[in-house]
Order: structure tokens, then C-alpha cells, then sequence
């Protein structure tokens, strides 16, 4: 996704966050890259452009987007914690080989699943794992 920092600014001040400019870079930097960085990910790729950057500014920018609802925080492996601009529900999958994460619609059953009428759900989450169709496609080819 390419957005302008003018979008961002935008559409930060719409979600009531100061646009500051390690915001702006932050939010840009996910917006652009459907990879699912880490914070660790988000501070090594910024840090060459803006030298005084550090992790915790990274880390606290992160958690106010988390907060206000525009960056959603996924955990796949463990405890490592990814980071989504797609707020939308949606499901991820992650290749065992490659390690990339892949997006996917969700089955409407999966979303508001009928077996939890009474209850309140605040988040959806559905993740996968196994061999995407690139890895499984290249293991193939290496075995002729």
C-alpha cells in the first residue's frame, strides 16, 4: 500500500494522534510493507534515516497505534510480536520455510462463530502454519 505522508498526517490527526515525524515514518514504514515487521524490524530499517531514533520511541509508537485502533499487534510464532496496519478481520499464514506471512479472507463462519452467541468478542484472530505454494512448488523442482 502507498500512501503519502500527507495521507498519514491526515489520517493520524483524524485518530486524534499528534503526527510527529517518528510517528509519521513508523505508520509509513508499516503501511508500505505487508511483511508484518517486528518493532525490532520497524527501528533497524528507520534508524539509518533518523540516526536518534530509539527502540522505545519505536515500542511506545507502536502501542499508541495499538491503542487507537489503527495497528494491530499479531503473534504467530511464540512471542514474537508482528505488526499490521490492516485492521480489518483477516487471517494470516506463515510459511515454515520462507517465513513470510501471508493475508487471507476469512470465512464468515469464522468470524462470528455461532457456537459463542453469548459472548462478547473484541478480537478475532486466526493464524496458520505450514508450506506456502512458492516453497512447496521450489521443493518440487529441486527433486527432479
Amino acid at each position: 500500500m502507498s500512501v503519502s505522508i500527507n495521507e498519514i498526517k491526515n489520517y493520524l490527526v483524524k485518530n486524534n494522534i499528534k503526527p510527529s515525524f517518528p510517528r509519521l515514518k513508523i505508520f509509513e514504514y508499516l503501511a508500505s510493507r505487508p511483511t508484518h515487521p517486528t518493532a525490532d524490524d520497524i527501528h533497524s530499517a528507520l534508524v539509518k534515516e533518523m540516526p536518534t531514533l530509539s527502540k522505545t520511541t519505536v515500542y511506545n509508537t507502536l502501542d499508541l497505534f495499538i491503542r487507537s485502533n489503527i495497528v494491530r499487534s499479531i503473534t504467530i510464532d511464540g512471542n514474537e510480536q508482528r505488526f499490521d496496519v490492516d485492521v480489518t478481520n483477516h487471517g494470516h499464514f506463515k510459511c515454515q520455510v520462507c517465513q513470510i506471512i501471508y493475508e487471507f479472507d476469512l470465512d464468515p463462519a469464522l468470524i462470528n462463530p455461532g457456537s459463542l452467541k453469548n459472548f462478547r468478542i473484541f478480537e478475532r484472530n486466526v493464524f496458520f502454519k505450514g508450506i506456502c505454494s512458492y516453497c512447496l512448488d521450489k521443493a518440487k523442482a529441486d527433486f527432479k
